[in-house]
């Protein structure tokens, strides 16, 4: 068990229960033969043989347990699927629960084979592969605590791999795929380089827990994780407690850090995709495409929401097939030609976004990183405004907020990382939490909304049609978002993947004299959107999450009275577009 300095606070989870996404621990093997249908869902195309609650046991003794799917004859490359949220939690029951209008996707999308954000076996079986559910360490009937990611998944799955390449049915090549937890935990793994581990697929995963999902700016952010999914999503024994370990230790330290993937230790052909418009993941993948160790890499940035990706686009599906025949199996195929670098650009609307813009690289070469000041009668400028100027919003409220907004003349496409430098004070409180956002405004000036899937599938036809309680950051984004709690605005550029994405070590907790002027930088969000000519470009700067969803829970934010920027003069505040 991996031990650090500071002490690791664990908190009990609910005991695995027989019903939706477990079947009770029973190690037995079956066949379920073609045409086999559960439930109305996809009904098999080939015999599947399926091993239940296989134990692999890893270097500490502790035994973790898996699904096998796979043909019922011949040696077959393996996919393995790690997470904790239950091997025969699938992904037809996750989108009934979590996803509006199930993202449009068909009831027989899947087969209910599928682990929850995982590829389904209904189709990899059939293609020659054999997919491995596992439960990490902790999660259900998987012996230990579970750990959430770092270096203890890592090394687990190293053990775990190499296990299933010695299994009389493997060929000896093992590869990662899945989404998410399935595609963080491959950061982690990889980076321990198990000899078996040919190439891995991580669509949409976040590589630095503590500064991209629970503790973004150096704001308590893990209440989505602590409070929904430890609670109603994973059981088992339990689990490392996120918001008690912050409340012990809010500055990064050796057991947050562990919670950064090593990617630079990764030297395996890599597949990785990325969305602009899912919170958390975005800049896991970037940092994933410039970081890992192998010029055998590909990028592909789409316009869904991550799931509609992974089951309910075909292309796609066909792409990972390509790329595991030409890496597992040794297929000489044409997967080499496949682009380097793909985009997307969201259109906003009820207009379809772009997909499959093909780049040299990411960032794109050639990006004009423009400074846009924040200037007097709420407007963006591209003049530095000469006269200083103090402009103000109540820290404390959650509706208050300054804008600046630009119209656009022609066409224009911003793709790429924004960055926001401000210059603020505030009279009444040593520290500021700050919010801002970039949002894309319509030829009649109102903020825009873009749906993350297809329009097409969906029962309603208009934002309005939707409600308030569907109205998640699952299918609605509203553009790039940053956050910085002042007292941590230290940068490390040594550290920083770019220019624009400041990497904060949030290890000091640097307090601000009430009305002392700092200088504030904050990365924000990667972002492809289109403008027509007339619609515009809105900057935002607030004491609250501007995004669909909440930040978590309000009272993490630590603001106290009016929060005062300083614009023009020796005081440049402005936001860096980056314009292709």
């Amino acid at each position: 068990m991996k031990t650090f300095e500071a002490e690791v606070t664990y908190i009990p989870l609910s005991s695995p229960k027989v019903g939706l996404g477990y079947q009770g621990f029973d190690p037995h093997v079956e066949v379920l033969p073609k045409g086999w249908s559960k439930d109305g869902k996809k009904p098999l195309t080939c015999d599947i043989l399926v091993e239940h609650d296989v134990g692999y046991k890893v270097r500490d003794g502790v035994t973790l347990y898996a699904d096998v799917l796979r043909p019922p004859t011949g040696k077959v490359p393996a996919i393995v699927c790690w997470s904790p949220f239950g091997k025969k939690f699938n992904g037809s029951d996750a989108l009934n629960l979590m996803a509006p209008y199930n993202l449009g996707l068909p009831e027989d999308a899947l087969s209910g084979l599928e682990k929850f954000e995982a590829p389904d076996p209904a189709f990899w079986v059939e293609k020659g592969y054999a997919i491995i559910n596992v439960d990490n360490r902790g999660s259900f009937d998987s012996e230990g605590s579970c750990a959430v990611l770092g270096s203890q998944e890592g090394e687990d799955g190293y053990d775990v791999i190499e296990c299933i390449a010695k299994e009389p049915w493997c060929s000896g090549s093992v590869g990662m795929a899945g989404n998410s937890h399935l595609a963080q935990s491959q950061w982690f793994i990889a980076a321990q380089r198990p000899p078996s581990l040919k190439a891995i697929a991580p669509w949409e995963g976040c590589a630095d827990m503590f500064r991209e999902t629970f503790a973004r700016g150096g704001i308590y952010s893990g209440d989505l994780f602590d409070k929904l999914i430890s609670k109603y999503v994973i059981h088992g024994r339990e689990i490392e407690g996120i918001r008690a370990m912050f409340d012990k230790y809010p500055l990064a330290n050796d057991y947050w850090n562990d919670k950064r993937a090593d990617i630079e230790k990764i030297n395996i052909p890599t597949y990785i995709t990325g969305t602009w418009s899912n919170t958390m993941h975005g800049m896991g993948s970037i940092r994933g495409w410039l970081k890992v160790d192998t010029s055998e890499k590909w990028l592909r940035f789409h316009p869904h929401q991550e799931w509609y990706d992974l089951w309910g686009n075909p292309d796609g599906i066909q792409e990972l097939l390509k790329f595991f025949d030409r890496y597992l199996k040794g297929i000489e195929n044409d997967w080499q030609s496949t682009p380097r670098v793909r985009m997307a650009s969201l259109k906003f609307g009820q207009t379809q976004s772009v997909a499959g813009i093909v780049e040299e690289d990411f960032p794109i070469p050639n990006t004009k990183y423009t400074k846009a000041y924040l200037g007097p009668n709420e407007r963006l400028t591209f003049d530095k405004p000469a006269d200083s100027l103090t402009l103000s919003y109540s820290a404390t409220s959650q509706t208050d907020f300054l804008k600046f907004t630009h119209t656009f003349d022609k066409a224009t496409r911003i793709m790429g990382i924004p960055k926001a430098v401000l210059y603020m004070s505030c009279n009444e409180h040593d520290d500021m939490d700050i919010f801002v956002i970039i949002r894309k405004l319509s030829t009649t000036g109102e903020p825009m909304l873009c749906l993350n899937v297809p329009w097409e599938g969906l029962p309603v036809n208009t934002f309005d049609e939707i409600p308030e309680k569907l109205r998640t950051e699952v299918i609605l984004y509203k553009g790039p978002t940053g956050i910085l709690r002042a007292s941590q605005r230290a940068i490390d550029h040594d550290k920083s993947m770019h220019p624009n994405w400041p990497f904060h070590p949030h290890d000091r907790d640097e307090r601000i004299s009430p009305g002392q002027i700092v200088k504030i930088e904050i990365g924000l969000w990667a972002t492809g959107i289109d403008f027509e000519a007339g619609e515009g470009v809105q900057f935002e700067v607030a004491g609250h999450f501007r995004g669909v969803a909440n930040f978590g829970d309000p009272g993490h934010v630590k603001n106290k009275g009016q929060h005062i920027v300083h614009v023009g003069g020796e005081y440049d505040s402005h936001v860096i577009l980056p314009f292709c």
